[in-house]
């Protein structure tokens, strides 16, 4: 096993820029690119492997070859691979939407839940997001709301700027809004429940389909009691440091400003994503230049420096 440069499966939703084209170099014929899918082993998208004897499967091909040890036990334990990572540029505002709790989306639709965190990792100036609701109300307000179009006055606006961590627990309403450039890391799920999309036309220009009935289900109908921000205790480790923008059950994420070396050594796999600069990846037996937007999944048991300047988000379960 070897650490896996990653290809990312793209996405041109309706809503997107040409950032991810333009300033990270993500080759396409895609006019937009809205969603870089850096760490993806799913139905809807799946990475393809750039070196090494590996290279041209895809991702999940090679962890069915190489199996559990590829991933670390706790890993294992989750019935399919546990991690979905993306890059977002938004444009155009995303819609309102929320998304179920494994509990529901099981049983409803037949995959599971998804909790995210958002980093931003830039921002036009003014930009910002819808993040919970600013007080509670009940389901029948909520659902009122929805259908007269007023759902935004209850909705928590918040302004951003690069470095924001925001922690979406399933059942949290968020939409992230125009000029807002963020990396994702989120359980490996695709369901999203739209509450409203604004009356936007999509790209066969009918309406967007909206999932009322569902989001009612599943939404949280108050504010959010996460904390959000500029939060994140940040350790230094030589000359570079390491803050800690989630940590929970399902995955934890880290923002890495690198400036010399920094070893990942882990049981279990480590994703990284460069967001700046330029990294060397090396490890026994090879290495590896990295670049914005590079993604290179780490094997458990797998040690590998990292060097130069730059910075990277590293996940892992």
């Amino acid at each position: 096993m070897y650490p896996l440069l990653l290809s990312a499966p793209l996405k041109d939703y309706i809503w997107g820029g040409t950032k991810l084209k333009d300033e990270y170099g993500f080759e396409t014929d895609l006019e937009r690119v809205s969603e870089a899918w850096v760490l993806a082993c799913h139905k809807d998208g799946d990475g393809t492997v750039l070196n090494g004897e590996m290279k041209g499967k895809s991702l999940s091909e090679v962890l069915k070859l190489w199996g559990d040890e590829a991933i670390g036990e706790r890993a294992a334990k989750f019935p399919y691979f546990p991690l979905l990572i993306k890059l977002i540029d938004a444009c155009d505002r995303l819609s309102l939407q929320v998304h179920p709790d494994d509990e529901y989306a099981m049983r409803v639709e037949g995959e599971f839940g998804k909790t995210e965190m958002w980093y931003v990792v830039d921002c036009e100036p003014g930009a910002q997001l819808i993040y919970g609701l600013t007080k509670k109300i009940g389901k029948e307000e909520f659902e009122r709301r929805i259908r007269d179009n007023t759902i935004e006055e209850v909705c928590n606006f918040v302004p951003v700027k690069k470095g924001d961590v925001f922690f979406i627990e399933a059942g949290t309403l968020h939409a992230i809004g125009k000029g807002i450039l963020i990396a994702e890391v989120q359980q490996n799920s695709n369901t999203t429940y739209r509450v409203s999309d604004y009356g936007r036309l999509g790209a066969d220009g009918k309406p967007r389909a909206l999932h009322i009935d569902k989001a009612i289900d599943v939404t949280k109908t108050e504010p959010p009691t996460v904390p959000y921000g500029q939060v994140g205790e940040v350790m230094n480790v030589g000359n570079s440091s390491i803050r800690l923008l989630a940590s929970c059950p399902l995955f934890t994420a880290e923002a890495l400003k690198l400036k010399g070396d920094y070893t990942v050594s882990s049981d279990g796999f480590v994703s990284v994503v460069v967001l700046s600069g330029d990294i060397k990846a090396s490890w026994d037996g090879g290495e590896l230049g990295l670049k914005k937007g590079s993604s290179l999944f780490i094997p458990a048991n797998t040690r590998t420096v990292l060097s130069g300047e730059g910075e990277a988000l590293i996940s892992r379960v």
